[in-house]
């Protein structure tokens, strides 16, 4: 299978592809390539530094199925320049979808987020509450779903509203909770917690990606899927972190309120299993850090490098 793959190069991607490529399937890699490109060379891979708001860059001749990554991620980035985030996240979504039908591409695989929900206060969130988005972020990814949905007659429609991934990837992210506190360990020997109490879904980038793959495998899982295995808290986090590395935990107030568990028993009726845990991803994080392959660098931080590489 010919795949296309958005956002290629990023933090899910570059785990991504390897792993659709080993599979047998040939793949486009399509990114901007803010952060670089730390995908190795494959035989079958073709990787296109392109903008995915621009569709004449969008080559899809031959293309059997989309896996449609590309956004700008989390909430302060989506910040920096609401504009930008809505022609990315929004606006490119829409091209490309009206693009794929006019292809006769059949099958759509699209990346949104468990942040689409807002703040509930439901003991369980399952796929069929009502969306509350409340950032840049998480309205664009609301919109790109209901688009989204509305081909579901033309092609296979699948989207997927992951938890907090977590664990390494070779263009690593380290402003995601469990990232960020296994490196504040690692580097400070003090892991700074706000607030603490507030439990949030996470899944392992491993898990995340294996969902992307069986979802291509798996076209008669039709619509929307949770992905959020382990609801903790961040508290419970830094804990489990300072059981691996030794440091102090502080904790401070926090400004941000929203705690909520996610309930993916949806995707688990389809006969996907989770295979990794987040102490499987801060034992990984550690590993690579001690090994080198890891380093705390601005690069490794969104926020930060966008601000000094996209809007300097």
């Amino acid at each position: 299978m010919k795949i296309f793959v958005t956002g290629a190069c990023g933090y899910k991607g570059s785990v991504l592809v390897p792993k659709l490529l080993a599979q047998g399937h040939e793949v486009v890699a399509f990114d901007i390539m803010w952060f670089g490109n730390q995908i190795p060379p494959h035989p079958k891979l073709t990787a296109v530094k392109g903008d995915v708001r621009n569709p004449d860059e969008i080559n899809l001749d031959g293309v059997d199925a989309i896996i449609h990554l590309s956004s700008i991620a989390n909430d302060p980035c989506g910040d920096l320049d609401p504009k930008l985030t809505w022609e990315v996240s929004a606006l490119a979504t829409m091209q490309l979808a009206d693009k794929a039908k006019r292809k006769g591409i059949k099958h759509f695989v699209y990346a949104s987020s468990g942040s689409v929900y807002g703040v509930k206060d439901e003991p369980e969130v399952t796929e069929d509450l009502e969306l509350k988005p409340i950032s840049e972020y998480n309205k664009t990814k609301m919109v790109s779903e209901r688009v989204l949905l509305s081909y579901k007659e033309d092609m296979t429609v699948q989207i997927i509203r992951p938890a907090t991934v977590c664990g390494y990837s070779p263009r690593m992210r380290l402003d995601v909770s469990v990232n960020m506190l296994t490196m504040q360990a690692l580097t400070k020997r003090r892991i700074t917690v706000f607030g603490g109490n507030q439990t949030r879904p996470n899944i392992h980038i491993d898990d995340i990606t294996d969902v992307y793959c069986f979802m291509i495998d798996n076209p008669q899982h039709t619509g929307v899927y949770n992905a959020g295995f382990e609801n903790i808290s961040i508290l419970d986090i830094a804990e489990r972190v300072a059981q691996q590395v030794e440091a102090e935990i502080v904790v401070t107030e926090s400004n941000d309120p929203r705690s909520y568990r996610v309930n993916s028993d949806r995707l688990l009726a389809t006969g996907f299993k989770p295979k990794k845990t987040v102490d499987d991803a801060i034992a990984e994080v550690i590993q690579k850090y001690k090994s080198g392959e890891l380093k705390d660098e601005d690069r490794n931080y969104n926020l930060k490098w966008m601000q000094q590489e996209v809007f300097k």
